[in-house]
């Protein structure tokens, strides 16, 4: 036989295996039985043994068999993986219809696709040119992990897209989960073998999706549903997401057979009473259902907002409740300062999990609630995933049993309690000083658009508190080469480049520089209104509330919060450390009153690189005299900046008839108006 007819040979076999695969995963429909699909398996391998030069990366053989890795790499998704809004009941739902009409302006009804939501793991899989290059997980929905070798090893995969038409690079989203019935056989098999067992069908899958030999994953009975697309390129889909999911089908990848598409949102209604009542008859575990708005167009005209989209929502399922007793309650603090009451509980098996702790939110929940130590409660995970104290049985309380009290100062720093009248949460009022937000306040202070300290990343900020090198921002400038040296993945030149920013960044702006403090909503325009108004930062420490609303958009509540950041002796020595490192800014002039600055009711815009300031520190300045500064040139542009390189902003100018300032003329404007420049 020749090297031709043998490779026609395999792809029949090939292409025959596929169509099985496609049968028995996606289509639940087999058409032959086990035995017959292991006789062509082996048939396969025997002819690839003969001839490993025809072996192909997509053939069913070639699922398993990389070495181990020694970590997983990170991939950054170039769409983002977004989270979903939740409703948990109907006029939650009912509210997420109304706001789509509202933003649409539209009273037409909405034709929504409706989704068992699977509880396992969200991935997204990346084809090019229809063949699987690369498996990620979700990880924070802007950087996961990469799991490549491990999504190759699960057969409801294709490692090469069926039929054709697919774009040239199409990115697949979907959750891979562990069916109930191979979950029962794995921890038989890991009981028999005396082994520790998984708690529930979603940690076997994630635990399955971690290991670092992909044979192990391949032992695990893994499946995958699609339920979106990420990025396409090269090419189009439906302009309908349930025709998208039909397409992904017809391409060989599984989708959930329960998805239908509704007209309104009372139909998704019945369809959630429908889908709940035989949710415990199905093959898999979900913990609700996810309604998105059917056609792409409206999709991208609703848009999205924080981290989530405006056209879908999860309604979520009853979460399972338990009953045990409130041993105590204690207060911690979070990251953000927020101080949050926490339940200390017997433990309790409630949700596929053990239970000792649950949130109990705020002071307001608490006093809702009547929860007092010793009292019988029943405990909820809310959403399936976070305890929560939802009831106190009064019939069980022990008397004598008190109420328990906010306390007065931080638990962890001693620092002031802050708690508005017209807020449900505490906050320890110590941001730069107190050691629960110590992380925090250092990955605020060197982020971009505060200090912008180039290199110092979330893993490196972990180390350097975890080893107590940075006990607050100010130890930041204290770093010297050799201690970086020693910390993980820091070389020489790592070390240096990261001394070298450290001391690039003391030269900011004011502006820069309070909103690098973490203020409570003080973010960068009110930073900017703050340093053109006070002009130094003594006069800002100093200001009282009634001097603080001053200032335009300065309200009584960020007035409270200002005055009270300053207030803390802890956050005035730490300011005080960081001026004596040589932190520094160019002097701002105190300006004429707001309506005789010379650019009050002009809009600028910057553009390009400029040589001798930053664009926010242009911005700044610009801002001191008045002006508004936006993002993008409209006719109503007074004038725009240009640096170098100025692009597509620089063309509409000129177009517009906009006035156009180079940056020479920009310093000489400047000075003209008494701005010091550094």
């Amino acid at each position: 036989m020749s090297i031709e007819e043998v490779s026609q040979q395999l792809e029949a076999l090939r292409t025959t295996i596929n169509q099985h695969n496609y049968r028995y995963y996606v289509l639940d429909d087999p058409a032959v039985s086990d035995s017959e699909y292991d006789r062509l398996m082996q048939e396969l391998r025997a002819v690839e043994s003969q001839y490993p030069e025809l072996v192909s990366v997509d053939s069913p053989t070639q699922r398993v068999g990389a070495q181990p890795l020694a970590k997983f790499g990170q991939v950054r998704h170039e769409v983002p993986m977004l989270s979903l809004d939740n409703a948990f009941n109907q006029d939650d739902l009912q509210d997420f219809d109304r706001r789509i009409h509202d933003r649409l302006k539209s009273d037409v009804t909405i034709e929504y696709a409706c989704e068992p939501k699977l509880d396992g793991i969200a991935v997204s899989l990346l084809y090019e040119g229809g063949m699987l290059v690369r498996g990620a997980t979700r990880g924070d929905g802007q950087t996961g992990e990469d799991i490549t070798l491990n999504v190759r090893t699960i057969p409801s995969i294709p490692l090469k897209l069926l039929g054709s038409g697919w774009p040239t690079r199409l990115e697949v989203r979907g959750e891979i989960y562990m069916p109930r019935a191979g979950f029962a056989a794995l921890n038989e098999k890991a009981m028999k073998a005396g082994e520790k067992t998984f708690v529930n069908p979603r940690n076997a899958a994630a635990g399955s999706l971690r290991q670092l030999d992909p044979r192990i994953t391949n032992s695990r009975p893994l499946e995958m549903c699609c339920y979106s697309a990420g990025l396409v390129d090269g090419g189009t889909l439906p302009e309908k997401h349930g025709d998208v999911l039909t397409q992904f089908q017809g391409w060989g990848l599984k989708i959930n057979p329960e998805m239908r598409i509704v007209t309104g949102i009372e139909a998704c209604a019945d369809y959630y009473e429908n889908l709940a009542a035989k949710r415990d008859s199905l093959s898999y575990d979900i913990d609700g259902i996810v309604f998105k708005v059917n056609d792409l167009k409206l999709q991208q005209q609703l848009g999205f907002v924080a981290r989530a989209p405006r056209w879908a929502i999860a309604r979520k399922f009853p979460a399972q409740e338990e009953m045990t007793v409130l041993k105590s309650i204690e207060f911690q603090v979070g990251r953000t300062g927020a101080i949050t009451p926490v339940a200390r509980l017997e433990p309790v098996f409630v949700g596929g999990v053990t239970v000792s702790n649950a949130t109990l939110h705020n002071m307001d929940e608490v006093e809702r609630l009547d929860a007092r130590a010793g009292d019988t409660v029943i405990i909820r995970r809310a959403g399936d995933v976070i305890p929560q104290v939802v009831k106190v049985v009064l019939e069980k309380r022990l008397e004598g049993a008190l109420p328990p009290s906010l306390p007065e100062a931080c638990p962890v720093c001693g620092s002031d309690i802050e708690r508005s009248e017209e807020e449900t949460v505490a906050r320890c009022t110590g941001g730069l000083f107190c050691s629960a937000q110590r992380k925090e306040a250092i990955r605020h202070f060197s982020s971009r658009k505060a200090m912008d300290i180039d290199g110092l990343g979330e893993k490196l900020i972990e180390q350097l508190v975890d080893k107590e090198l940075v006990n607050t921002i100010a130890d930041l400038f204290r770093l010297t080469e050799e201690q970086l040296i020693r910390l993980e993945r820091m070389g020489a030149k790592s070390a240096a480049n990261l001394v070298a920013a450290l001391k690039a960044s003391k030269t900011t702006t004011l502006a820069r520089f309070i909103y690098s403090l973490g203020i409570r909503e003080v973010g960068e325009a009110t930073a900017a209104t703050l340093a053109s108004h006070f002009c130094t930062l003594e006069a800002l420490e100093a200001a009282t509330q009634e001097e603080l609303q001053a200032a335009d958009d300065v309200g009584p509540i960020v007035a409270q919060h200002i005055a009270m950041f300053f207030q803390q002796a802890h956050n005035r020595e730490v300011i005080e450390a960081l001026l004596a490192q040589g932190l520094n800014w160019p002097a701002i002039e105190k300006p004429v009153e707001s309506d005789e600055l010379p650019l009050t009711g002009q809009t600028w815009v910057l553009t390009g690189a400029l040589t001798a300031m930053t664009r926010d520190e242009g911005k700044a300045y610009l801002q001191a005299l008045g002006a508004k500064v936006a993002g993008s040139v409209s006719a109503k542009t007074a004038t725009l900046v240009a640096g170098e390189k100025a692009g597509s902003k620089l063309s509409k100018a000129q177009s517009l008839g906009v006035s156009v300032m180079d940056e020479e003329a920009f310093m000489a404007f400047l000075q003209e108006h008494g701005i010091v420049m550094s």
